[in-house]
């Protein structure tokens, strides 16, 4: 059982690398603060980017991430 655990543990860290690598940077100077706040008052389809997406895988791989941590730390 450990095993799969330190197993399925590797694979969500390097997942969870990979999908933070993946999104785009929040600020590009002043011009993507200003460009970021018209996108939030004009964006329509926000909810339905790749951003969005990523976002959300982001917050599940953790969540997977921070399970088998706690596991594993039992297993020792």
């Amino acid at each position: 059982m450990g095993t799969v655990v330190t197993i399925l543990h590797i694979v969500v860290a390097v997942a969870l690398i990979v999908i933070v690598l993946l999104q785009s940077g929040k600020s590009y100077g002043l011009s993507g603060s200003i460009a970021g706040g018209a996108e939030t008052f004009f964006g329509k389809n926000k909810g339905r980017t790749i951003d969005a997406l990523l976002s959300k895988l982001t917050t599940v791989a953790a969540v997977v991430f921070l399970i088998t941590s706690i596991i594993l730390a039992f297993f020792k």
